[in-house]
């Protein structure tokens, strides 16, 4: 993927207070900011994408049955 996802200083916020929590309450490590930061940019850059792409495939499919069925209402 050639455009790195960004995110808002908010969203970013929240996901690296949410890494942390998780840290926290499942594994009793307590992260700083810049540890919970890293694991989300690796998230990011290893992980994401493939959320991404199968979006994307996703909504291809999708619209390719929209297609065929619009294909239907065709007057003969």
């Amino acid at each position: 993927m050639g455009n790195k996802i960004k995110l808002s200083k908010e969203k970013k916020d929240k996901m690296i207070s949410a890494i942390k929590n998780y840290f926290l309450n499942e594994r009793e490590e307590d992260l700083g900011d810049l540890s919970a930061a890293l694991i989300l940019d690796f998230f990011i850059n290893e992980i994401a994408p493939e959320f991404y792409n199968q979006g994307v495939y996703d909504s291809y499919n999708y619209m390719n049955e929209k297609i065929e069925d619009l294909l239907g209402i065709q007057k003969y």
